[in-house]
């Protein structure tokens, strides 16, 4: 846990390490969403094959910028590219993990799960049309709770952010207000409140502002002790943020419907589902100007899709469906390929 701990205070990730970074190290950019369960993995990783992997927790739209430009062996965003994008920039696109979005909140005497939300009341508090925490709105959804006038501080990213991608997308689902009015997109203007960098930054706000209200990957929220709210699905029902929760939200993906398996998952239907549910997805070039980092990135993702599912788990992440990996894996060894035409992931594996 220290050394967790350590990786995220750092906000990059770079596998345990005190000698310099061997030529055979993987580097990555992007999204903040996954970069707990990318620490883990990479912690690992480097004690049993001695390959680091350096990951820079930067955001979705950073991802994008560094893979497009050819900085980074793969690009990390929670904001899937379309077939259109993907084709443009000669990219793969895969998913990884799958997690979930939760609001979070500081307030005197109020304990994780103790509030409930629904949509269209959270999409008039980052609208700013609710400003105290006992409007009627919140009041009505929580008839037993104390609630003050204590004024709410939004908190919201200030970077192009995939989480807030798919934060968005559920509120342009839920409220026709706030679809006309902001829309969804990895950067948004917003109405109301303060800009925080990372998941890290949200997390680090909330956890240091009385009042506040922000958004967060679920790991965050465990991992900074901060206050979740339960929410009320599709169906009418009220649900806490745990791993059956997302599960049952990921559930009913068809991931080959996209290209790129770009599958939103938010706000699906179901009594048990979590309304705030991603997946988290890889970029990387189909014919890479470095194919031997390229073949070893590679390699560690087929070493998590195989053996990090428990770690996964701990952190209250989804692992990828194994039909979902066989699939990815065959995309790999079909477009993935060397100057030469040799495909970088195969039958040696």
């Amino acid at each position: 846990m220290k050394l967790y701990q350590a990786l995220i205070a750092a906000g990059a990730l770079v596998a345990a390490s005190v000698a310099p970074a061997a030529a055979a190290d993987i580097s990555g950019a992007g999204a903040t969403f996954p970069y707990p369960i990318y620490a883990k993995w990479a912690d690992t990783y480097k004690k049993e094959t001695n390959i680091g992997l350096n990951y820079q927790s930067i955001g979705s739209g950073g991802g994008i910028k560094q893979i497009q430009a050819k900085t980074v062996t793969f690009g990390a965003t929670d904001a899937p590219l379309t077939g259109d994008q993907l084709a443009k920039d000669g990219l793969v696109q895969f998913p990884m993990v799958m997690g979930g979005i939760v609001p979070v909140i500081n307030l005197d005497g109020v304990s994780p799960g103790d509030l409930v939300i629904d949509g269209p009341t959270l999409a008039k508090i980052f609208l700013g049309q609710i400003k105290t925490w006992d409007d009627p709105a919140i009041k009505k959804l929580n008839p037993t709770a104390k609630l003050t006038s204590q004024a709410i501080a939004v908190v919201h990213r200030s970077d192009g952010s995939g989480t807030t991608f798919n934060f968005t997308d559920y509120l342009a689902k839920v409220s026709p207000d706030w679809k006309s009015k902001v829309g969804s997109a990895t950067s948004v203007e917003w109405p109301v409140g303060i800009g925080a960098k990372g998941n890290e930054g949200v997390a680090n706000n909330v956890a240091q502002t009385k009042g506040s209200i922000g958004y967060v990957e679920y790991a965050y929220a465990k991992q900074n002790k901060l206050t979740h709210t339960k929410m009320i699905n599709k169906d009418g029902k009220t649900v806490e943020p745990e791993m059956k929760s997302f599960q049952a939200a990921a559930a009913s993906a068809d991931w080959n419907s996209v290209p790129g398996y770009g599958v939103i998952i938010t706000e699906q239907a179901g009594a048990g589902t979590w309304p705030i549910t991603t997946a988290t997805w890889i970029l990387m070039h189909k014919q890479p100007t470095d194919p031997v980092a390229a073949a070893a990135a590679l390699k560690f993702f087929a070493w998590a899709y195989e053996k990090g599912d428990k770690m996964a788990e701990d952190l209250d992440y989804i692992p990828m469906p194994h039909t979902v990996v066989q699939s990815v894996e065959k995309t790999w060894a079909a477009e993935m390929k060397d100057a030469g035409g040799k495909p970088l992931f195969g039958a040696s594996h």
